[in-house]
C-alpha cells in the first residue's frame, strides 16, 4: 500500500468500502472530487468567519449598508431584491 493517504498504523483508510469493486481511474475521480469538496468547504467556512471582522464600504442597495446586513443565513432575508438583482445580473 504506497497510495497517497495511506497512513502507517490503519492503512488505507475506507471505512464504508466506497472504493471496492471501482477501477483506478474511478478512484483518481473520488480523490480528485474529495479535494475539490474540501476546497469549497474551507472556502465556506472563511466566508462565515470574514464578515465578523471586515465589512465592504458602501451601500449593498440604496439605502441599506452593507454593515447593516446580519452575518450568516439571516444574511438571505435581509438583502432587499435590488441587492440580489446587482449580485447575479451585473
Amino acid at each position: 500500500e504506497i497510495e497517497i493517504g495511506v497512513v502507517a498504523p490503519t492503512g488505507f483508510f475506507d471505512p464504508f468500502g466506497l472504493s471496492t469493486n471501482i477501477d483506478a481511474e474511478t478512484f483518481e475521480a473520488y480523490r480528485a472530487s474529495e479535494l475539490k469538496h474540501g476546497r469549497v468547504c474551507m472556502l465556506a467556512v472563511i466566508g462565515y468567519i470574514v464578515p465578523e471582522v471586515f465589512r465592504f464600504p458602501g451601500e449593498i442597495a440604496p439605502g441599506v449598508a452593507f454593515a447593516d446586513i446580519p452575518n450568516g443565513v439571516a444574511a438571505i432575508e435581509a438583502v432587499p431584491s435590488l441587492g440580489w438583482l446587482q449580485m447575479f445580473f451585473l
